[in-house]
């Protein structure tokens, strides 16, 4: 056995010897240099790393740069020397950079600065900020609705069907002081890109999530950078190469205010520590038609952007608000004090910003909200509401119970104050995803439920239930009018019939559902009639009730 193993150490040795007796190779070093540097190129191209040390990704893929470097120089030179240990220890020492920077940014270090990165108003006044709904901002569509609308209008433009397909993005904006979703159209192959591409993308599709209708924005000229563009057209990879240090998010689709097309792309940097506490430091506007890009801080975003800060983030940092404010061991142990947003959320458009809304829950998770919160997607505003009520599901259910013969599933809603109380709104969609009804549930008791064919249908029916059961009584502002019709138009909306009417001496526009009148359909211009509908101030208003003279 011992001649065995003497036999196979000395061929070893031989082997090592004659390793080592070889000549390094000339050129080993540049020859290496230049496959990492080709390697490293079409890397970039395809992950679109942003380079930069404050990126953990970044700093791996260095690493493994450095490593594979080490191992094709030596493979060339037949060596191991001194140049390829350093390489090798500074490879060592990113990949230990990241796993510590990674460990001293942890919450469990910085508890507090976690908990103070979003600043919320917790003496916000529900009622003083929300006076008075303005149902011409309420959202009554959500985004799988407006999905569907969009495709439906998309089919109806013969010539674009064949070549494109709708975006499933459909990001909620305010365009014209209303809430709508706003997608690109996208090449439906790499054929249809092959030969559209020089024009680019010809249209975006927009949708009204008041009056559920949807249209087919074209342009003058088309949109030359999307994420369906190829190569170097493609948005993400346009801005990386224009920024290659920065850190940005996905960018998001949005019009100004003159139906521009533009993509915003928030840039972010890290606050806590080396890798901790991501937060949006500013945003680069691309012009989806021209490519034209430009950054700004976050303090001088245009007023018209709405969507700077990405919803997962802000969640996120309400998240370590609500967890962190009696540091990090109280959430292990005691849980004194701690909430959590709950499961879902939505967004709210006040004052020509959009905010997103959610719930918060205590950790127990006991079927009730402790508050609300509002966060403004463009400056990081937070408000916190201590209202406490049913949760949002609970109250979902309740409104969902209302029409279980019809089997109609409800929106996730949004707070609102009618008639001076706490209210959950939310719409009422059938099993192909279309609005049919719409439903108001107090927060306090979500027993308290209204539901109707119209919002107004449903507001006149809920402010009659606040009455019964002992709430302040309500101000509904209902108003009966006489007049003649100077103009009349039929639109469908999701699917059912609607009539635009004029009153003579009247500006506003009244909107009739067909379900309020079987003479709508007959109805002319110079009929007299009599409506009523509740007035929220806004130029449109949709009729409660409706009698031919």
């Amino acid at each position: 056995m011992k001649e065995k193993f003497k036999s196979l150490f000395g061929n070893l040795n031989k082997s090592y010897s004659h390793f080592e007796e070889k000549t390094p190779k000339k050129n080993g070093t540049l020859k290496a240099f230049i496959i990492i540097l080709i390697f490293f190129l079409i890397a970039e191209y395809f992950t679109l790393t942003p380079i930069n040390l404050r990126s953990p990704d970044f700093v791996f893929f260095l690493a493994f740069c450095i490593i594979l470097f080490i191992g094709l120089r030596s493979l060339f030179q037949l060596s191991f020397d001194k140049i390829n240990k350093i390489g090798l220890m500074v490879a060592a020492l990113l990949i230990v950079y990241v796993f510590l920077g990674e460990l001293a940014s942890s919450p469990i270090f910085h508890a507090s600065t976690y908990q103070k990165q979003l600043n919320v108003d917790k003496k916000a006044d529900f009622y003083k900020d929300n006076e008075k709904v303005n149902y011409q901002s309420i959202p009554v569509v959500d985004k799988d609705s407006a999905e569907r609308l969009g495709d439906r209008k998309m089919g109806e433009i013969v010539d674009y069907v064949s070549q494109f397909e709708v975006d499933d993005q459909y990001d909620q904006i305010n365009f014209s002081n209303k809430p709508y979703r706003v997608t690109t159209i996208s090449y439906s192959d790499f054929i249809k890109w092959f030969t559209n591409h020089g024009e680019g993308l010809p249209a975006y599709i927009r949708v009204d999530m008041v009056t559920q209708e949807s249209e087919v924005v074209r342009l003058k000229e088309g949109m030359k950078y999307s994420y369906s563009d190829l190569f170097f057209r493609n948005i993400n990879r346009h801005i990386r190469i224009k920024y290659p240090t920065k850190m940005f998010e996905n960018p998001s689709f949005e019009i100004d205010e003159n139906g521009n097309p533009y993509w915003i792309a928030p840039v972010y940097q890290y606050k806590i520590g080396l890798f901790g506490g991501k937060d949006i430091t500013g945003a680069i506007l691309v012009d989806a038609i021209s490519g034209d890009s430009q950054y700004y801080d976050i303090q001088e975003v245009p007023s018209w952007i709405d969507r700077v800060y990405p919803s997962d983030l802000l969640l996120n940092q309400l998240e370590n608000w609500g967890k962190y404010g009696k540091g990090y061991f109280n959430t292990i142990f005691s849980q004194k004090g701690v909430l959590k947003p709950t499961d879902g959320y939505n967004y709210v458009a006040l004052d020509d910003d959009v905010y997103i809304y959610t719930g918060l829950t205590s950790v127990s998770s006991d079927a009730s909200n402790v508050g609300f919160a509002l966060i403004n997607m463009r400056t990081k505003e937070a408000k916190y509401y201590a209202i406490s009520g049913a949760e949002e599901y609970s109250a979902m259910s309740s409104a969902e119970g209302k029409v279980q013969n019809l089997k109609y599933t409800a929106t996730f809603p949004i707070l609102i104050n009618a008639g001076g109380q706490p209210t959950y709104f939310m719409s009422l969609k059938d099993s192909a995803g279309l609005v049919k009804k719409y439903a108001f549930v107090s927060v306090e008791n979500y027993q308290i439920v209204s539901v109707g064919d119209s919002v107004a249908e449903a507001e006149r029916a809920y402010y009659k239930l606040l009455s019964e059961n002992g709430k302040v009584k309500v101000d509904i502002e209902n108003k009966k009018i006489n007049g003649k019709i100077t103009a009349i138009q039929e639109a469908v909306v999701n699917g059912n019939s609607h009539y635009y009417l004029k009153i003579e001496g009247y500006k506003k526009v009244f909107i009739a559902p067909i379900s309020l009148n079987d003479q709508l359909p007959l109805a002319k211009v110079g009929d007299i009639i009599t409506i009523e509908y509740v007035d929220d101030e806004s130029s449109s208003e949709t009729i409660s009730s409706i009698v031919f003279k």
